[in-house]
């Protein structure tokens, strides 16, 4: 029974038994169904195994003893009845005629079936090995295994000349940050919360460590409210005291942070007075440890591991299974010992019965997180920064007398203006999350009634988790993008990402993998890819980038970022590099820079592979008359060569070829196409009696190694940060790029398509827009910048960074030197995460299901079935009222959750993959109203794939009547008409009809269309 046990404490271990106490995310749905999950543990798999075995034996015994019977037949009819002894047992002197050893041979057989049962503790041994191989404290590792002997593990390969595995390569790569969520278990009766707050205080970079750590809050540390315990963090670094006094002055971060951990925990019990909630909370729990000990480090560790979701883990699990019991349930030693294999094919149906079934329950779990994190997120809040020369002047009396944007506009050094009829005459950043939604629909409708809004926004800044972003500006954006710049964290020897497994690059790898595999379909045919990189993951880099652009050409360029260099023991490093993705060598993607003294060379080519032979289309003559060039003419045929290099016709016109002083025939730099490119560059010249074509060469190519002191990180990136913010807020974004490493980067790429779209989804600091803005300010171009990032220095750093670019390009220590900025009207937005997803999961028990669907209903459907009307999913429902439909979330990285209304209006554009033009609100009284109260409308005019679509969003209930739907259609056909769209979308019911008004639409309803799209 040892091996059943055992097997039973890993499964335990597999659903995450040891977290029975706690009460959010998944552990909250694994804990709903705790009890079905255990009787399947604890019951269901012992019947299994008995009645699989009683199935494979009752089959084989059938069929034996019917052969048996057979054989004894025949030894009857050939030897007689006199063959068998009374007891039914074959004679000694027949057992060894062919009648007798077959007869034996079969009864053997029966035998052995009959001690079947001997082997059912090995398929329990069995199934131990083969899951605990990959699973490790409760979390699944992706494991080829190969062999018991030898190589232990096996990679997927197709015969590719070279080949870049890792471990977690087939998942997704699920935290780029911190899980700052509310950590709950249960202490008998008590609920004891685990809360991360801000800290109180910025600590200055020389009184603090670099290292963070979770401490107690300072400020209130704990209470109690009823039967919950409310236990509060900070996540900050050490002051020079608190080293002292937590002793943390050496040894590893895990190990600071267990001491922390142990004074954390005398701490809380030391004021807790209930001996009821003290008594549980003390007593040793696990690993040797009281609960509450045990649960502060499990919170500590949760916040700092990496965390994964399978792609396909059924796949995965199943097809390691069938090899393992091909390798080691029917292995070649059991193959050669055993004289009867009936027993081990047994065995191995039952493993894989058994088996499977534990991977359905598995691969359930797992695929249902997978749907939660690619579920399209929710856009949660939206807003907008736009300087007052764009703002229409009846606009101007509410910004005048808002004090919240005239104390942000003093607290970023601006100069106030003294009147309201100043505005006009300054670049000024408006914010619109100072005025009342009622001020912003009204500025949105004014600003579309002239120019369509996509035109005039300038950026769009996204708060969420990247991979989210990316799946959600997907269908607006794919195939739009001209250039991709980022600079993704990676492991530097002094900001070494914390990484669970000690799967350090592999996890590294998932992350650039998943993110940077979804952004290629952004780009188009002519667009770039550009990552910087530094030394300690390039190469791997590198060769990620060969597997995501197999077929794309890879630059590699060096810049020296640090010139006083990263000190080593052996070499000092003082540069970086940046890949270059483009699309292919036959066409100028990369842009080129001036020459500070632009220079003449000869047209003729020399050196190595100048010869005519060695481009035979480049062979041709230039006339020349007065000076000037008149005519290229045309290649000539191989079998003519030309007397002499300049040719005097009787007109005065001047026969030139490529031919040296030495009577050499070489060829021209151009072909004849080529050439008519550059006809402006050529000069002539006339030398001795011949006439010579010479090529002006204004602008170089890029080099790969980029050098000078505009790529210093420190001055251009790190001080001109600081001059900008001001040395506290500065503190809060260490290491960003040179604005000029970024900035040449992107005009290398954008430097002749001076109306695209610049995409970062690693954002930081936001130098990729300052760089885009700088660059737009220079050259009179309009590119537009996407930034994508999730840390709060979204807030306290890029937005203010953009406000203040906007008023002026120069700033020293947080005041700015003139104001000559940049006017701007950009987008930001905040999206739910697949944290607050999890956080708003509710499960409905679906009794109809669990009839319909037996046994199977817990291992392979229950989650699909009892989540489908939950609000995080879409409750369609819901969408009944668009404009307060709600969900739980967490803004910030820290701090409570807390319900918001959703801007479901924005979730849809994204969704369809509009591109907004005109928006317009309204408010219309009707039959069925109560009380006055008036019902709102939304109308947003967009553009998809050539057709005007229009979008009606308004407030419907069941209660509507007859003239509810009446006055509802005429309402919408007066406000559409206008707009004349071909597809109109409304919400809730209507009577609407494709003859609408005086024009013919086709009427599609949201719901279902949000819905499919949303889990597409």
């Amino acid at each position: 029974m040892e091996s059943i046990q055992k097997f039973q404490d890993l499964l335990k271990r597999l659903f995450q038994f040891e977290t029975s106490d706690l009460d959010f995310g998944i552990y909250r749905i694994l804990n709903y169904k705790r009890e079905q999950i255990e009787k399947f543990i604890q019951e269901d798999l012992k019947n299994k195994v008995e009645s699989s075995f009683a199935k494979h034996k009752d089959e084989k015994l059938t069929n034996i003893n019917q052969r048996f019977e057979e054989a004894k037949q025949k030894v009857i009819q050939g030897l007689g009845t006199q063959a068998f002894t009374l007891t039914g047992e074959l004679k000694e002197e027949f057992k060894d005629t062919p009648l007798g050893r077959d007869f034996l041979s079969i009864k053997a057989q029966i035998d052995e079936a009959e001690t079947i049962d001997e082997i059912k503790l090995q398929v329990f041994n069995d199934l131990y090995n083969f899951f605990s191989r990959y699973y490790e404290e409760g979390d699944f590792v992706p494991q080829y295994r190969h062999s018991i002997k030898g190589h232990k593990y096996a990679i997927p390969y197709n015969g590719e000349e070279v080949k870049l595995y890792w471990a977690n390569n087939e998942q997704y790569y699920t935290k780029t940050g911190l899980l700052f969520r509310d950590y709950t278990f249960k202490a008998n009766e008590y609920k004891v919360i685990f809360r991360i707050v801000s800290a109180r205080e910025e600590l200055g970079s020389k009184k603090a460590t670099k290292q963070r750590f979770f401490i107690l809050d300072d400020e209130n540390p704990q209470e109690t409210e009823g039967k919950d315990l409310i236990i509060r963090f900070q996540y900050r670094e050490f002051t020079e005291g608190e080293v002292r006094s937590y002793d943390v002055s050496g040894g590893s971060n895990t190990a600071k942070q267990e001491k922390i951990n142990q004074k954390t925990y005398d701490e809380v019990l030391k004021k807790i007075k209930d001996i009821e909630l003290k008594a549980p909370l003390a007593k040793d729990y696990k690993s040797e440890k009281p609960l509450l000990l045990y649960q502060i480090s499990r919170f500590t560790a949760k916040n700092t591991k990496d965390y994964f979701i399978h792609k396909n883990l059924k796949k995965f699990l199943s097809e390691q299974l069938d090899y393992f019991i091909k390798a080691e349930v029917l292995d070649i030693e059991t193959l050669e010992k055993e004289r009867f294999l009936d027993k081990h094919i047994t065995r191995a149906k039952v493993v894989r019965e058994i088996g499977e079934d534990i991977i359905d329950f598995l691969s359930q779990i797992e695929d249902f997180q997978k749907k939660l994190w690619e579920k399209k997120k929710f856009v949660l809040k939206t807003d907008y920064v736009i300087t007052t020369d764009h703002v229409p002047e009846e606009f101007y009396k509410e910004i005048w007398t808002d004090k919240d944007q005239k104390r942000e506009w003093k607290d970023l050094g601006f100069e106030i203006p003294k009147t309201k009829e100043d505005l006009k005459k300054r670049i000024l950043p408006i914010d619109t999350k100072y005025f009342s939604q009622e001020f912003k629909e009204k500025l949105l409708e004014k600003l579309t009634e002239m120019a369509d809004l996509g035109d005039l926004l300038d950026g769009l800044l996204i708060k969420s988790e990247n991979w989210q972003a990316l799946d959600l500006l997907f269908a607006r954006y794919h195939g739009n993008i001209k250039c991709i710049y980022i600079d993704p964290p990676f492991n530097s020897k002094t900001t070494e990402i914390l990484y669970r497994n000690f799967y350090k690059h592999s996890s590294w790898l998932s992350l650039l993998e998943n993110r940077i595999n979804l952004s290629k379909e952004f780009l188009n045919s002519n667009s770039c890819f550009i990552a910087a990189i530094d030394e300690n993951e390039q190469e791997r880099f590198g060769l990620l980038l060969d597997n995501v652009f197999p077929e794309s050409v890879k630059t590699c360029v060096t810049i020296v970022h640090n010139p006083r260099g990263i000190q080593g023991k052996n070499f000092s490093y003082c540069h970086e590099y940046v890949y270059f993705i483009y699309p292919s060598n036959e066409k100028q993607y990369i842009g080129t820079l001036p020459r500070e003294k632009p220079s003449l060379r000869n047209l003729r080519d020399n050196g190595g592979q100048s010869l005519r032979t060695d481009a035979k289309n480049c062979f041709y003559p230039i006339f020349v008359k007065g000076n000037k060039i008149v005519k290229i003419g045309d290649v000539a045929s191989d079998d003519f060569h030309p007397k002499e290099q300049s040719k005097f016709l009787k007109d005065g016109t001047i026969e030139v070829w490529p031919i040296d002083p030495q009577g050499i025939e070489r060829k021209w730099r151009y072909s004849v196409e080529g050439i008519r490119r550059v006809l402006n560059l050529l000069r002539v010249k006339e030398t001795r009696g011949t006439v010579q074509i010479h090529i002006l060469k204004e602008d170089d190519r890029y080099r790969t190694v980029w050098t000078g002191a505009r790529y210093d990180a420190n001055e251009y990136g790190s001080k001109l940060l600081m001059n900008i913010l001001g040395e506290q807020e500065s503190d809060k974004f260490t290491f960003p790029k040179s604005l000029y490493n970024v900035k040449d980067c992107v005009n290398a790429t954008t430097q002749n398509y001076k109306e695209s779209i610049v995409l970062d989804f690693f954002a930081g600091s936001g130098t990729t827009a300052h760089a885009v803005m700088k660059l737009n300010k220079e050259d009179c171009g309009k590119r537009k910048y996407i930034l994508v990032e999730m840390a709060d220095y979204f807030d306290t750093v890029i937005i203010p960074r953009l406000k203040k670019i906007c008023y002026s390009f120069n700033w020293k220590e947080g005041k700015p030197q003139d104001t000559d900025g940049i006017s701007q009207f950009f987008k930001y937005q905040v999206l739910e995460q697949y944290e607050d997803t999890l956080d708003n999961i509710e499960l409905t028990s679906n009794k109809q299901a669990e009839l319909k669907f037996g046994d199977d209903y817990l291992l392979k459907y229950f989650l699909d079935y009892e989540t489908r009307e939950n609000p995080s999913l879409l409750n369609i429902d819901q969408l009944k009222n668009p404009f307060s439909y709600k969900l739980k979330v967490n803004l910030e990285e820290v701090g409570e959750p807390m319900d918001m209304v959703v801007d479901i209006p924005e979730t849809f554009n994204y969704l369809l993959g509009l591109k907004v033009k005109k928006i317009k609100t309204r408010e219309i009284a009707t039959p069925s109203a109560r009380n006055d109260k008036k019902r709102k409308y939304l109308f947003v005019i967009g553009e998809k794939e050539g057709k005007d679509i229009a979008i009606v969003w308004r407030e419907y209930d069941d209660n509507w009547k007859e003239n509810d739907f009446k006055e509802d259609k005429k309402f919408i056909i007066k406000e559409l008409e206008p707009w004349s769209p071909h597809i109109v979308y409304v919400n809730g019911q209507s009577v609407l009809t494709p003859k609408l008004g005086e024009y013919n639409v086709e009427i599609r309803y949201i719901e279902p269309e949000f819905k499919n799209l949303m889990e597409a």
